[in-house]
């Protein structure tokens, strides 16, 4: 079973450079993630989701690819390519993999405008490790949900959180056990 972890920050540029620090770990295996993305609360009060891999572009280039394969068989590749592309666009945009983009655009409604929140789906971490190397972030952020155990929240919010909160309580937010 994964776990989610949501941190807000009061800006973009930490949430992007924690994202950032967090495919590191992935490559240097002390975690395993499902999904990462970064939730972003425009000026004008919009939500965007920047999601970590762009499953439109995906199914559509691993459709061309098919598409392709079969057009050949078929004596007609750029055709097969065509519609090949066409069918992986349209399967990677109707998938839904990892957190639910709802879900995560309801968290982001919830920040304060010009804010940011990254949303973890973890697979399975050596969480000291993780928490050492997260040193750089230290009372930076606020643990907005977890579904992590009491202890490791507690270790969690002990390293982002200030003794204040940033801006509005997690119980504000819908936070605690997800």
């Amino acid at each position: 079973m994964s776990d989610l972890v949501i941190v807000a920050f009061p800006d973009e540029a930490t949430a992007f450079a924690l994202r950032a620090e967090l495919v590191t770990l992935q490559k240097e295996y002390l975690i395993e993630m499902e999904d990462v993305v970064i939730v972003t609360r425009e000026p004008d009060g919009d939500v965007k989701l920047h999601q970590a891999m762009n499953l439109t572009t995906a199914g559509a280039a691993g459709g061309t690819f098919w598409g392709a394969l079969v057009g050949l068989l078929f004596l007609n590749p750029l055709i097969g390519a065509a519609v090949g592309a066409g069918a992986g666009a349209l399967a990677g945009k109707l998938s839904d993999i990892g957190i639910n983009d709802d879900f995560m655009k309801s968290v982001g409604a919830s920040l304060d405008k010009g804010g940011a929140a990254v949303c973890v789906l973890i697979r399975k971490m050596t969480a000291d490790k993780v928490l050492d190397r997260l040193g750089s972030f230290k009372a930076k952020g606020r643990v907005v949900q977890t579904s992590l155990s009491k202890d490791a929240e507690g270790a969690l919010k002990g390293l982002l959180e200030q003794m204040a909160p940033l801006h509005q309580s997690s119980d504000q937010l819908g936070g605690g056990k997800g």
